[in-house]
């Protein structure tokens, strides 16, 4: 190789690593504004603040509204996503396992929630719930969550499930074990983690949700849902403290996720 080339390359690398950068940076910016302006003592929307203060999380725990919400965002995360990991394992270990015709078509047609604008998904399922009576309800805003989510576990385990030898399952059945014995005792342990990572990632999606559930959900309130319409009615600082919530239950999520499958791949490469 020429030094041309080697110029070349490392200019490349420097281009790359100098836009990865400028897109972390755009990406944190808001957070650094946020995050301070949740201990603002300001009675508005002040950066920097003035001084530092406790008063915007005092005011969010302390408000039943807001509790309400939460318990509701709770309630239907934790409900939708592991409707959506049974689903979604389901359907992901079919699909990587069958060899049946259509099989592509039906992979595309369970991703079609992650491609089609979420307006129209939305919408769609505004019609859909109003038709079977269950717009405006815990039970509608749940399956709505779930469909949403469904796609993301099919990803995260369509991938677990690829990587995984399917002769241990074989050897399992030649040795009489049942299809869900197998499940149970040799596929699920070893799939553990990126169970794990599914289940978060769709329990933070269904939380994270707005757009449809302020179509369907009625008088049931989300946090985001909550923190839009204060948002339309008045600037409230009380928001700034709910993102940094959000924010750090985010971050240590994701944090998790990483310890675990970290782990995991050290202790398969352990075993290896």
């Amino acid at each position: 190789m020429n030094r041309e080339s080697i110029g070349g390359s490392i200019w490349a690398r420097r281009g790359l690593a100098a836009m990865g950068i400028f897109g972390l940076v755009f990406l944190t910016v808001p957070l650094v504004i946020v995050i301070p302006m949740s201990f603002s003592s300001a009675r508005a929307l002040t950066f920097p603040p003035p001084s530092l203060s406790l008063r915007w999380y005092e005011t969010f725990f302390g408000d039943p509204r807001w509790m309400e919400a939460m318990w509701t965002s709770v309630l239907v995360a934790a409900i939708s996503s592991v409707a959506a990991l049974l689903l979604g394992g389901l359907a992901a270990y079919g699909l990587r396992r069958g060899t049946f015709k259509g099989r592509d078509w039906a992979e595309g047609n369970f991703m079609a929630p992650l491609i089609v604008p979420t307006i129209i998904v939305a919408i769609a399922l505004y019609l859909a719930l109003a038709k079977v009576g269950l717009l405006g309800s815990l039970l509608g805003l749940v399956v709505a969550h779930t469909l949403l989510n469904v796609p993301l576990v099919m990803m995260v385990l369509g991938v677990a499930i690829r990587e995984f030898d399917q002769r241990i399952e074989q050897v399992a059945w030649s040795l009489g074990a049942s299809w869900g014995y197998t499940m149970r005792k040799i596929v699920l342990p070893n799939l553990a983690p990126s169970v794990f990572a599914a289940w978060i990632f769709a329990f933070i999606g269904s939380f994270d949700e707005v757009i449809v559930t302020s179509f369907i959900a009625g008088k049931f309130e989300t946090v985001p849902k909550k923190m839009f319409n204060e948002l339309i009615l008045e600037v409230n600082p009380t928001i700034t403290a709910v993102a940094t919530l959000l924010i750090a239950f985010t971050v240590l999520a994701l944090a998790a996720v990483a310890i675990v499958l970290r782990r995991a791949g050290k202790l398969k490469d352990t075993v290896v």
